[in-house]
């Protein structure tokens, strides 16, 4: 295990020298009060018995319960124990990339706070971790939810996420996942995309793997997902899908779908003349003509939406002096 390095904030803010945790886990939580004492007894035992340093961020998510006093209370006891408290629910997305952005950690576990995620499965992802993986994923193999309306839908939706990213992985909902700091650092969340970590780690370039992780029933409410969340998940992967393929290049989307109504167009076009021409039959007659000039109109914005795209993305790239590619290591040569 990695030994622990000196926080210069720390240091900076209080004249001392503060060892910068190794492992940060993550949790968000919304609404948990009967969870959180049960949670962070379970967590610290089994975070006690890792011999390395580490700290515990947890994310209120905007809590209408006692989730947050509760978490003061467990913070006095553990100074390992820091809290992110937002002014309002913004979804677990939002609590993920709090969390992230908070971290001191170089490996980052993120678990949920209801008592479904066993954290004696945490030993075990940094475990895989030490092998060499940038991520490691939890796989609820035996998950202890409604069988149709939670299992079989999350089933249909894995394979559904898995076929477009190309990245295969049976549970992309699962919660408790490991990474290291350095692959998930400069990831922006939005929406439901946090499940989707693990596809923007791999188009980096990252390793990862999935393992087989403990999943008990829930033992105090109820969940807070319903199924419309699958086509909310849906329509954010293709969101992901369009940003890693075409993000740079967007002229190849809207220009492509441009010249294919365009050509679509000049076929309606033709046909309407064969029509009045062979067949005698007057253009006022069909809704043809209609039909060629709405996809000439659509065709030729969907060029200029395109040209846009495009002066839209080399503005965001310029004005903050961003490049177009991640440079994972540099050997031999000074980096800038």
């Amino acid at each position: 295990m990695t030994q622990p390095t000196i926080d210069s904030r720390a240091t900076a803010e209080t004249g001392s020298e503060v060892p910068k945790p190794y492992l940060s886990v993550i949790i968000p939580i919304y609404n948990e009060e009967e969870s959180v004492p049960d949670l962070c007894r379970n967590l610290f035992s089994v975070l006690d018995t890792i011999d390395t340093t580490f700290e515990v961020i947890c994310i209120n998510d905007g809590s209408k319960d006692k989730s947050l006093e509760i978490l003061r209370a467990e913070a006095a006891l553990r100074p390992e124990l820091k809290i992110v408290s937002f002014r309002r629910n913004y979804g677990q997305t939002a609590a993920m990339m709090a969390g992230i952005d908070h971290a001191a950690g170089e490996i980052i576990v993120s678990i949920d706070a209801d008592l479904q995620n066993d954290p004696r499965d945490i030993p075990a992802l940094l475990s895989k971790m030490d092998e060499g993986y940038d991520v490691v994923s939890g796989w609820r193999k035996d998950r202890q939810d409604a069988a149709i309306r939670r299992n079989f839908v999350s089933r249909v939706a894995n394979r559904i996420i898995s076929k477009i990213s190309g990245v295969e992985l049976h549970d992309y909902g699962c919660t408790l996942k490991a990474y290291r700091h350095d692959v998930v650092k400069d990831v922006r969340l939005y929406g439901e995309m946090h499940r989707f970590i693990p596809i923007y780690a791999s188009w980096m370039g990252a390793r990862v793997c999935e393992m087989p992780v403990r999943h008990h029933a829930r033992k105090f409410g109820k969940s807070k997902y319903g199924l419309e969340r699958v086509a909310k998940v849906i329509l954010d992967l293709l969101v992901v899908k369009f940003l890693d393929r075409h993000f740079v290049k967007p002229i190849y989307v809207f220009g492509g779908f441009g010249m294919l109504s365009l050509a679509v167009s000049g076929m309606v076009t033709l046909w309407m003349l064969w029509l009045k021409i062979v067949a005698g039959i007057s253009m006022i007659e069909t809704p043809l003509p209609i039909l060629a000039a709405i996809l000439f109109l659509v065709g030729v914005q969907s060029l200029l939406m395109g040209l846009l795209a495009e002066m839209l993305v080399r503005t965001y790239f310029e004005s903050q002096n961003r490049r177009s590619y991640s440079v994972r290591e540099i050997i031999n040569m000074v980096e800038d």
